[in-house]
């Protein structure tokens, strides 16, 4: 008999078994990636990512030349030369120059499409300095590449250095290199940071990008000295007087300029929002289950969110990436324009419903109603939802649960819970998962917050054949104990899920949401009707690369898809112990 088991009672005897449906609106991820045609344009979206990729790829080589230094001036030389040989050639030249060119272009139509300021603190920093960073790079495009192309003068690091060799021109140098750096740095965060790899692997990436730009300071520094020490009486070639003067004038002027078309850009879009008012167009009008709010037409449901203080998690930042920001909406007169380029693609993506949209990208011409179907809770949204994940979901049922709670007293009931809870989970730790939620008399077990999808599906398998050989060593205890036999079922699934806190106030727990964990769930309730152990789906098992082994695939209709779906049974699950579940 056992223990005494009064400590053993959980309030998850109490709890109800997950709902078979996912939550309202499409669960993040859980849909496949919209096929581009093939020699189809690039979306907005994507040329604002290649183009400022590029700009970065180009500032983190300038300081890795820069860290060179720290080896010796002729070091840093060599590879300012390696560096320069490939950005100066005609295709180098075209890429540097076009990528800016669109990225600049691309903040403008922002700049114009924008009608509130209000924003996170990091994309309102990231923003200024975007908008600070060609008043500091005029001078230096000018005194490098403009007097080299021009007047013929070599930008070595020997004029270099000695030209910023003060504390002024190594001020403003620093002040350069931080500005471009902490801008393309944020962008690259704010894009990628609802991705499972890059949340992974996030603390090296902080070291990285802080380490990056301290070396080439101290790279400039190190061939400063070295200059000093050793070739005090060497000068510097200095460019002919008249080119110094023209490089001024010229940067002075680029550096108005860019005041000037901002100023102009700004004066435009106020000019132009009033002549709309003027014409008649009026004010949009947005209900929100909270309020109801007008903004000018033109303006996103997400900016209106923000111009009035409604709350609105929006992970990405307003680029249609992440699909957070994603509301229910209705029209009540007017007429809604289609989801275009990058909104169409990121809501197939996710299986969206007609009437769902992305926030960001949706600018409506007549009065709706607009519900978001998430909300930003007390704690910060990145702590609350995670992002997207390739996983593996997991569901193990206990069998014949209900007869045995029907004649077993609840403290019996609840060490056979604890007993089965144990076994379950120490298997799937073992296997490198995590035992994510006990639910009535079912677990739901995670695979791949660590790893990538092929190891997290080999992960599951491994996890399946621990938990039959442990369950198998008590059945005889168990039947002997209860007088009932012990048998189990499991379903397992994989592709994207989003991850994080859900719950109510201080009541949540990290978990999965999506197709993938229903499916999971429903294909645990099929192992009954298969007779087997486990049900996997096709996907799982060429991940794994198991399929070849498990016989012919069924199509099956699984409540909540729209189409069959290939699974596999395994009667054994311990029987690829010795294959991909190892």
């Amino acid at each position: 008999m056992p223990p005494p088991l009064f400590t053993t009672l959980r309030a998850r005897l109490l709890r109800a078994r997950p709902p078979a449906q996912p939550l309202p609106g499409p669960a993040a991820g859980g849909g496949p990636a919209e096929p581009r045609p093939f020699g189809g344009l690039p979306s907005a979206r994507n040329l604002r990512w290649a183009s400022g990729l590029t700009l970065w790829a180009y500032v983190a080589l300038h300081l890795a030349t820069h860290a060179a230094g720290l080896v010796s001036l002729q070091a840093a030389e060599a590879t300012r030369r390696a560096v320069h040989a490939a950005w100066g050639t005609g295709a180098g030249t075209a890429l540097l120059y076009g990528a800016f060119a669109v990225h600049l272009a691309m903040a403008g139509v922002a700049l114009w499409r924008r009608h509130t300021w209000r924003m996170p603190a990091v994309e309102a920093l990231r923003i200024a300095l975007g908008l600070l960073l060609p008043l500091l790079l005029v001078a230096h495009v000018v005194g490098t590449r403009w007097l080299g192309s021009t007047w013929g003068v070599e930008p070595s690091y020997l004029r270099i250095v000695r030209a910023i060799w003060s504390p002024e021109g190594f001020a403003r140098q620093t002040l350069l290199l931080t500005l471009a750096w902490v801008h393309g740095c944020l962008g690259l965060h704010l894009a990628m940071r609802h991705r499972a790899a890059w949340r992974r692997h996030q603390p090296l990436l902080l070291a990285g990008a802080v380490l990056l730009p301290v070396l080439a300071l101290l790279g400039a520094l190190s061939m400063g000295r070295e200059i000093a020490w050793t070739a005090q009486a060497l000068r510097a070639p200095a460019p002919p007087r008249p080119a110094g003067e023209a490089a001024r004038t010229l940067t002075e002027g680029l550096q108005i300029g860019w005041l000037l078309a901002l100023a102009a850009l700004v004066g435009a879009r106020l000019a132009w929002g009033a002549l709309r008012l003027r014409r008649g167009e009026g004010y949009v009008t947005l209900h929100y289950p909270q309020r109801t709010v007008q903004v000018p037409p033109g303006t996103s449901v997400l900016e209106a969110s923000r111009l009035h203080g409604i709350a609105h998690l929006s992970m990405c930042g307003g680029r249609a990436r992440c699909s957070t920001c994603r509301v229910r909406v209705e029209a009540q007169d007017g007429h809604l324009p289609p989801p275009q380029g990058d909104e169409r693609r990121t809501l197939r993506r996710v299986n969206a419903p007609a009437d769902v949209r992305l926030a960001c990208q949706l600018r409506p011409g007549g009065s709706v109603r607009v519900v978001p179907l998430f909300q930003p809770g007390a704690t910060p949204a990145a702590a609350r939802l995670g992002g997207e994940r390739q996983v593996a979901v997991l569901f193990v049922d206990l069998r014949r649960w209900s007869g045995l709670a029907e004649r077993q007293w609840p403290f019996d009931l609840a060490w056979v819970l604890d007993q089965y809870f144990e076994r379950v989970g120490q298997a799937v730790r073992e296997a490198g998962g995590l035992p994510n939620q006990f639910i009535g008399d079912s677990v739901m077990a995670l695979f791949g917050l660590e790893s990538d999808l092929p190891t997290a599906c080999r992960q599951a398998l491994r996890a399946a054949a621990l938990i039959e050989e442990r369950m198998d060593a008590w059945t005889g205890a168990f039947h002997a104990q209860f007088d009932q036999a012990l048998d189990f079922g499991m379903g397992l699934h994989a592709g994207a899920v989003a991850v994080g806190q859900v719950g109510f106030e201080d009541t949540t727990t990290f978990t999965a949401v999506g197709e993938v964990v229903n499916t999971a769930s429903r294909l645990q309730d099929y192992s009954k009707v298969a007779g087997a152990r486990l049900v996997l789906s096709l996907d799982v098992a060429r991940s794994a690369g198991v399929q070849d082994a498990l016989g012919t695939p069924e199509q099956i209709a699984v409540r909540g898809r729209s189409q069959p779906l290939p699974v596999l049974h395994v009667a054994r699950p311990s029987a690829l112990w010795g294959g991909a579940a190892r």
